[in-house]
């Protein structure tokens, strides 16, 4: 069962062992729980709906509640505190494209706001109820879950919005197929969701981001239904799949994605190359990707994430070991780890690993071989899991995440890190930042920090540290010329930022855009812009 007020199954724990706590207590401070609220609690704060239930909306307490919030830092707090705050008045669950159109068509009449529900991983805040005198609906998509047609010869498949990436690839497997889109989110969040939000996998090398791999879908508007897509090209004017693609939920809703499929590969691995330093190991990075060497992924942990990775993986000995072995090989503090995948059938793999080794040499990268690469693909999708354990020990924890140039990799990375650092020192207190770069181009590279900080024990407290903590890192993006995202999208947390983008010309475009087909404004208003 989803936890209600956090991340993944109640049964899913993460070990935060003493080792870890310790290091914590090194970088941060002694973490204080803070008390959450229960659910009783919760439920008890839930407001009278303001609609009446019908066949399509439910207006039960539990469901409205369990449907308010996302997993951004906000949303946290709010959860952790019980205090949810706006909750939608009704609840949609419709199993069905038409089921979804009628859904739209009684909140159209009952002059509602609707906000589209995919899997509630947003980090955004794509999912906040507004405040106001409209009522609210949740029209979720979590029945919207299967397979609804293959088409063997053109690879391409189509699935019900609401469709998680494990019943994605359970349901292709059957054919000898496979997606292959793996966001960290990857076993709740939504196809639909993903193409909103521009969505980027882990192994985005080899299988592109989700927009390479969205060929069509059904986008139900407040004025009718549009099918969006259909062909491999077309220079029939502008592409209104781009219109979809990162509109999070502003245009209507997206009901049915078809996506480009591909065989499943026969082989695929996971190498650790370490380096002696960043600066060898960003360029070794870029090396790699300008040479095309093809691999499904490369990932690179600057020299912080990279000794907070050791410090936290649970197995000292083994650590011990590695680093006599690196150690014989000039590899000491400092030290960074890349992660690489390598994915096809065993000739094309072994030719991958050895053409990255011979990249990465002259930047004096060691191969530390598989074991901890294997380790990183059972885990890989077990990391937010770790923001339960640090708040159970009395820290909050979030990330940001941008694209730059390769020319600013390194300056960027450096200013988002300083910046979180000296957020807190009027008050004493120490923010813990890391960073990798998670996907890489032949242009840039996307730069994803993490930091940690501890809970000062109140809502609103912790509320304000989150706020200074992401203008300022956020003010550091924008003043080394960094996307606001390169993969969480935009929501509310972001819309201040998007005009450094986009400019307010290309605002104004997207907002004449939603009113053409949104003209009462009833769609996810708030998010992405205002």
């Amino acid at each position: 069962m989803r936890r209600w007020n956090g991340w993944g199954d109640e049964s899913d724990l993460y070990d935060l062992n003493e080792d870890a706590r310790a290091f914590l207590r090194e970088r941060v401070g002694e973490g204080h729980p803070p008390r959450d609220a229960t659910l009783d609690e919760s439920l008890q704060a839930v407001p009278a709906s303001r609609l009446s239930g019908s066949a399509r909306f439910s207006v039960d307490p539990r469901l409205r509640l369990l449907h308010a919030r996302g997993q951004s830092f906000p949303d946290w707090v709010a959860m952790k505190a019980g205090r949810f705050g706006p909750v939608a008045d009704a609840v949609a669950c419709p199993a069905s494209h038409e089921e979804a159109a009628d859904a739209l068509v009684e909140a159209q009449q009952q002059g509602a706001v609707v906000i589209p529900y995919g899997g509630g991983t947003s980090v955004v805040g794509h999912l906040q109820v507004p405040a106001g005198e409209r009522p609210v609906v949740n029209i979720s998509f979590e029945r919207m879950n299967r397979l609804l047609a293959y088409d063997e010869r053109s690879q391409l498949a189509t699935f019900g919005a609401g469709t998680p990436g494990p019943q994605i690839e359970a349901q292709l497997r059957g054919h000898g197929m496979l997606l292959g889109h793996f966001p960290q989110s990857y076993p709740f969040s939504t196809i639909g969701g993903w193409v909103v939000t521009r969505s980027s996998g882990q192994q985005s090398l080899r299988y592109g981001r989700i927009e390479q791999m969205f060929a069509s879908g059904r986008l139900v508007t407040p004025r009718g239904t549009m099918t969006i897509g259909g062909v491999p090209a077309s220079s029939a004017g502008p592409d209104l799949r781009e219109f979809v693609l990162g509109s999070e939920g502003r245009l209507g809703l997206l009901t049915e994605v078809t996506a480009r499929v591909r065989p499943l590969a026969a082989v695929e691995d996971f190498h650790a190359i370490f380096f002696p330093a960043w600066e060898p190991a960003v360029e070794a990075a870029r090396a790699i990707v300008q040479a095309e060497v093809p691999l499904s992924m490369l990932r690179l942990s600057n020299e912080i994430e990279t000794e907070t990775q050791l410090r936290l993986a649970g197995h000292p000995e083994l650590i011990k070991w590695l680093q006599r072995y690196l150690g014989m090989r000039g590899i000491g503090s400092g030290q960074c780890m890349m992660v690489i995948g390598v994915t096809g059938t065993l000739g094309e793999t072994r030719r991958m690993r050895r053409d990255a080794l011979a990249v990465a040499k002259p930047y004096r990268g060691v191969h530390a071989g598989k074991a901890i690469g294997k380790g990183w693909a059972k885990n890989r999708f077990r990391g937010p899991l770790l923001r339960n354990a640090l708040w159970d020990a009395g820290y909050a924890a979030d990330t940001v995440e941008t694209a730059v140039n390769w020319p600013q990799a390194t300056a960027t990375m450096r200013a988002i890190e300083a910046a979180a650092r000296e957020t807190f020192y009027d008050q004493n207190e120490r923010v813990h930042a890391f960073t990798h770069l998670s996907h890489v181009y032949r242009q840039g590279c996307s730069v994803y920090s993490t930091f940690v900080f501890r809970s000062a024990g109140d809502p609103d407290a912790d509320l304000e540290r989150w706020r200074r903590l992401k203008s300022r890192v956020s003010a550091a993006i924008v003043e080394h010329g960094g996307t606001i995202s390169h993969q969480h999208g935009v929501g509310v947390d972001h819309a201040p930022y998007l005009v450094h983008e986009k400019g307010a010309l290309g605002l104004d475009v997207l907002r004449a855009v939603a009113q053409e087909l949104d003209p009462q404004q009833m769609m996810n208003p708030g998010k992405l812009f205002v």
